[in-house]
């Protein structure tokens, strides 16, 4: 199994309608459509048996990017590939599905989250809020830095109203993280969510809505699912 071969089995499981529903959604072309359902139990075996993942990142291509995200070990790739597949990803889906889910679970994943909120450009800024929400998600909580957690809670506080369009919404997303997966800062998160109340950002032609926060914790305690961890944040 070669990279053409895969390309071709992702064009053949494309549709057309799956395809003007992911172009709703801020993805840029090339694309086929792929349904994730279908990549999964089609391809990714044969990805990772072929170790075809770099490769098919490389293509720009939509639905290759996602299945090599999916089919990438995060223990064999490095800081620069994950640096440079931000820079290169299709759209902001791939970078905050993809890049920052499989950031995520590499050893250097609050170093890469911290570079890119840090940085002044929307797309890498929304990567690393999203990055470090996912590192909450499957951390364990004595690997967590709360000091530095509670300081990026403040950011959004503060900031989270006049932030650019994107990173309002991982920002969003960050609270609802520390709410829901880190049981230390859930009096903190929930105090920040209520301050922040509705988020508002422009989702573009899709009937997409951004959660509001607080209740969202709030049924997270409900339901008493407060630090209960992901096994992986990529998916």
């Amino acid at each position: 199994m070669n990279l053409t071969a895969i390309m071709t089995e992702l064009s053949e499981l494309g549709t057309e309608q799956t395809k003007k529903t992911l172009l709703r959604h801020d993805v840029n072309e090339p694309l086929f459509g792929v349904k994730i359902g279908d990549m999964k139990k089609q391809l990714v075996k044969k990805v990772k048996a072929a170790d075809l993942s770099l490769e098919l990142f490389e293509t720009g291509n939509y639905d290759a990017q996602y299945l090599a995200g999916l089919t990438a070990d995060p223990k064999k790739i490095t800081k620069s590939e994950l640096l440079h597949w931000a820079e290169i990803a299709n759209s902001k889906s791939i970078r905050e599905a993809i890049v920052a889910s499989l950031a995520a679970e590499t050893p250097y994943a609050i170093e890469l989250a911290n570079f890119w909120i840090h940085e002044r450009n929307e797309k890498f800024e929304s990567t690393g809020w999203s990055c470090y929400a996912n590192y909450l998600s499957i951390a364990p909580n004595e690997e967590i830095n709360q000091d530095e957690v509670l300081l990026l809670l403040e950011k959004v506080e503060q900031t989270i109203h006049n932030a650019k369009n994107g990173v309002r919404y991982t920002m969003n997303n960050f609270v609802i993280a520390t709410g829901t997966y880190y049981p230390p800062l859930l009096q903190k998160a929930e105090a920040v969510a209520k301050k922040i109340g509705t988020v508002y950002v422009d989702m573009g032609d899709t009937a997409c809505k951004v959660p509001v926060a607080s209740s969202y914790i709030e049924k997270a305690v409900q339901m008493d699912r407060v630090g209960k961890k992901r096994k992986r944040a990529i998916c």
